[in-house]
């Protein structure tokens, strides 16, 4: 799928203070809430410099995967609220509250050898034997949207095996696992190479680095959509100055034709956002996804 990007700055309960003047006046560093090689991973290593070189100051990428990132989360959480320790995260953040008990697309691939060239005759042959598919984790909209749609629409009983996110396609492609639900960065090159069959993506519209490959709401699912998307978040009470110069600087970042042409080559599309509209949007993921987890009765813990 054409993956959603939406890089933006957001405090996670609250927001107040005073900036000072000088902000910022030693290095930012943005915790990235999973492994090395994932797609929220590729996306601030690739924000990274621009911002260090906007700014002026040394912006550092740390991870810190870990319990589908709240580990990342609850760092960032107890932070300084100084806008020196940031968050990047994924849809992950609006699913753990309904997924943990305590929380503190993507595109649907198969390996060559599956006998599988579309959905109809996937869902058919999960109908007759039993199977398998990798996603990036739980609680990730490769997931819950393969949960969304093997079980509550297609009604299959597909057993479910987490990876870390770079290592879904891993997962298929060593034949760990016949089926993977993953995002596109790490998965597009196999797919072009032959290595895995890509049978549908889970956003709305086809996607420009796989023009040939369907949606599943052309399949027969109208309307089915699993976007993954990302996000940078910032502790409670930092100042309203500080957020808003954060979220001028990363708009700007995402503006760059370099990260346009890097973003585009991986499916990936920026699209900034001020802070409100980000609460609204957030607000409608987490209902949307805390209905899917309910219905489902999916829980990490």
């Amino acid at each position: 799928m054409k993956t959603r990007l939406i890089c933006l700055l957001t405090a996670a309960l609250a927001w107040c203070g005073v900036a000072h003047a000088a902000w910022p006046d030693k290095p930012i560093r943005i915790v990235v809430a999973f492994a090395p090689g994932s797609s929220t991973d590729i996306v601030a290593r690739l924000l990274g410099p621009l911002l260090t070189a906007q700014m002026g100051q040394n912006v550092i990428i740390e991870n810190r995967p870990g319990a589908g990132g709240n580990i990342a989360t609850q760092q960032v959480m107890n932070a300084p609220a100084d806008g020196y320790t940031l968050l990047m995260h994924s849809v992950a953040y609006s699913v753990n509250p309904s997924l943990f008990a305590n929380a503190g697309y993507d595109a649907l691939r198969v390996h060559p050898d599956v006998k599988a060239n579309n959905l109809a005759e996937l869902l058919a042959l999960a109908r007759s034997s039993k199977m398998a598919y990798a996603s990036s984790g739980n609680g990730t909209t490769t997931h819950l949207g393969a949960e969304l749609l093997f079980r509550t629409l297609a009604k299959v009983d597909v057993t479910h095996v987490p990876f870390q996110p770079a290592a879904a396609t891993q997962a298929a492609l060593s034949g760990q696992v016949p089926i993977a639900s993953t995002s596109m960065p790490p998965a597009v090159p196999h797919a072009k190479a032959g290595k895995v069959r890509p049978i549908a993506v889970m956003s709305l519209k086809r996607s420009p680095a796989l023009p040939d490959v369907p949606t599943v709401a052309e399949l027969g699912y109208p309307g089915f959509e699993a976007n993954t998307w990302f996000a940078v978040f910032a502790p409670a009470k930092v100042p309203a100055e500080v957020l808003e110069r954060l979220n001028a600087e990363i708009g700007k970042a995402l503006a760059a034709d370099a990260v346009k042409e890097r973003f585009a080559a991986l499916s990936l599309d920026g699209q900034p956002m001020d802070r409100a509209t980000l609460r609204r949007y957030l607000e409608a993921e987490v209902a949307k996804w805390g209905k899917v987890v309910r219905d489902n009765g999916l829980k990490a813990d």
